[in-house]
């Protein structure tokens, strides 16, 4: 079995049809590297960024941890929402006098919404064929 040189808390997190696998290793200098990548070059979007930081930012531990992530399928904003959430189930691990403030933050619950699926009869979910007047 695999054995890290250094200890880790790992977190899954999930966001549409996106999955990220986070490993946050405490008392770091709050690196955050996704798929091989710096946070940086990963998503250009400030946005995303903020999103993917919140949860360090909510328990004040960012510069603390440094943050290895790995997150396939889906676009960029459902990539982020997935790591948020990874490392929101890590911290959790971490310590569990945190809970409290994620939770009120909303960044525990797992977003359910997911794309319709195509009904028979119409083109997509909800898009139906036009038809011409005569």
């Amino acid at each position: 079995m695999y054995q890290s040189k250094k200890p880790y808390v790992y977190g899954t997190g999930r966001r549409k049809s996106s999955v990220a696998r986070v490993h946050l290793f405490p008392g770091g200098t709050g690196a955050i590297t996704i798929n091989g990548r710096d946070i940086d070059d990963y998503f250009g979007l400030e946005t995303l960024k903020l999103i993917v930081r919140q949860p360090l930012v909510t328990t004040e531990t960012l510069g603390k941890v440094d943050i290895v992530a790995t997150v396939t399928g889906g676009g960029v904003t459902g990539q982020a929402g997935a790591i948020r959430h990874g490392i929101a189930r890590a911290l959790l691990s971490v310590d569990e006098n945190y809970r409290h403030a994620l939770k009120q933050a909303g960044l525990l619950t797992r977003d359910p919404r997911m794309k319709e699926r195509k009904k028979y009869g119409l083109k997509a979910a909800r898009r139906a064929p036009q038809f011409s007047k005569r």
